[in-house]
């Protein structure tokens, strides 16, 4: 949740430059990190769908799976 917190603050300032100096280099890098945020997403669902097929189980305090 924190990353996706810095990545919006990085977007923000980025839209805001790139208005500020009529560029559209900044909206085309804002693009680009909400690209890499959405593969984040993505990611994570994968990892929580994997263990629910696996265990039947989502609850962190349940799944073992990540112990030596």
């Amino acid at each position: 949740m924190s990353i996706e917190l810095m990545l919006n603050a990085v977007n923000l300032s980025l839209v805001v430059f790139s208005k500020f100096h009529d560029n559209a280099t900044g909206s085309m890098l804002v693009f680009f990190v909400m690209v890499v945020a959405a593969a984040e997403a993505v990611v994570g669902l994968a990892i929580v769908i994997a263990l629910f097929r696996n265990k039947l189980d989502i609850d962190i305090n349940n799944v073992n799976i990540f112990k030596w």
